[in-house]
């Protein structure tokens, strides 16, 4: 009986194929100058076509055990800012767009919550992996809260790191193992790695994961992010 092949192994092969034609990185990035233009523009839109036709809303990435974890340090992290941004005074989340009741959200009344935990192996573009376990609240509770309009097809994550910001369709936003973490391996969030709160997911590659949030927006348009606006693939799906 052949072995069914998974969504991963898929998007390697098709990234190995493009390679083989001589379209390199076309499908992580495009040309800096014009990221969705021409060619390599087309390229983005079928591979975000293909990516969301291999993605299950039902797909759970294996939890992985505590011995799995990367080693203090050996996690990179990064940031747009010089400096480790500091979360500003009174800090709040808002969540906004098309919701009926948009709210902001203090860190205590988000660790009030009900708390999700998830450790899996992070993916990120460069090509590096590692596990972290993160805990915080599910982002389809909070959705549930500020009754997000199904009609809402995209959601826009912005954080306090120069801007940084990223946006995601909503199926993989609503994903299980989609959170907005407050903690890292049994502590509270470090600065280093996104305090006081940012997303975390199974289902994305790295740089989607935006720390430092201060605003989740539901849309019902599709918008870009920092690296995206540059060229690098907006779907991003692991």
């Amino acid at each position: 009986m052949t072995e069914r092949p998974t969504r991963r192994a898929l998007l390697r092969g098709t990234i190995a194929v493009a390679a083989s034609a001589g379209l390199g990185t076309a499908l992580l990035r495009s040309d800096g100058m014009r990221p969705k233009a021409g060619f390599l523009g087309a390229m983005e839109r079928w591979n975000e076509r293909f990516q969301r036709a291999l993605f299950d809303p039902d797909r759970m990435s294996p939890e992985l055990p505590e011995r799995e974890l990367t080693r203090d340090g050996a996690f990179p992290a990064y940031r747009i800012s010089a400096e480790i941004p500091r979360a500003p005074a009174g800090w709040v989340l808002d969540v906004g767009g098309m919701v009926a009741r948009p709210r902001a959200f203090s860190l205590e009344e988000l660790m009030r919550m009900t708390r999700a935990d998830t450790r899996v192996r992070h993916h990120c573009v460069e090509g590096w992996t590692a596990v972290a376990g993160w805990h915080g609240v599910r982002l389809r509770d909070l959705a549930e809260i500020v009754g997000a309009d199904p009609r809402a097809g995209y959601v826009e994550f912005r954080s306090f790191d120069e801007g940084y910001w990223s946006s995601w369709d909503r199926e993989s936003a609503l994903h299980p193992q989609t959170i907005l973490a407050y903690g890292r391996n049994g502590r509270l969030l470090d600065p280093a790695y996104g305090a006081p709160l940012r997303l975390y997911s199974a289902v994305k590659l790295g740089y989607k994961m935006v720390k430092y949030l201060v605003s989740v927006r539901f849309l019902g348009a599709k918008t870009g992010g920092y690296w995206e606006d540059q060229g690098y693939e907006w779907f991003a799906g692991v």
